[in-house]
């Protein structure tokens, strides 16, 4: 995307956008500003969306394996039973995110944000939270 599309264009986009550019093989997202975006089902290995603004979105169900968060904003956002292994998220602001059940294996949460996130079932094996700013929820995942 970078030299490809100018600032305002990317600032445009949509995520049937992403989705459409995916295809054709584009994986540079960083720093687009898509909060509310629904990409519920979708299949975005491997992207790159670091330093972004998806607060609010939808990825329930989608396949995120080495997707690269950091310093994105994924506030209040829907991650339910999306995979993530594999997924870069440091520094990822993830308040009130809903990670229910969602694959985290191998996950760099190194100092993300997670206060008020829901981590019910979800898979942090050997994810590493060095740093993490973390909830209740965690204590009580690791007691079960």
């Amino acid at each position: 995307m970078g030299e490809k599309m100018g600032e305002k264009t990317k600032q445009q986009l949509t995520a049937e956008d992403v989705r459409n550019m995916y295809v054709k093989g584009e994986r540079d997202f960083r720093n687009i500003f898509l909060p509310n975006a629904d990409f519920k089902d979708a299949s975005l290995v491997a992207t790159d969306f670091s330093n972004a603004d998806l607060s609010k979105s939808n990825f329930k169900d989608a396949v995120l394996v080495g997707i690269n968060f950091s310093n994105a904003d994924l506030r209040n956002t829907n991650l339910h039973n999306a995979d993530l292994s594999d997924a870069d998220l440091t520094y990822a602001d993830l308040r009130n995110a809903d990670l229910t059940n969602a694959d985290l294996t191998n996950a760099d949460l190194r100092y993300a944000d997670l206060r008020g996130a829901k981590l019910t079932d979800a898979d942090l094996t050997y994810a590493d939270l060095t740093g993490a700013k973390l909830t209740q929820d965690i204590k009580r995942m690791e007691r079960q």
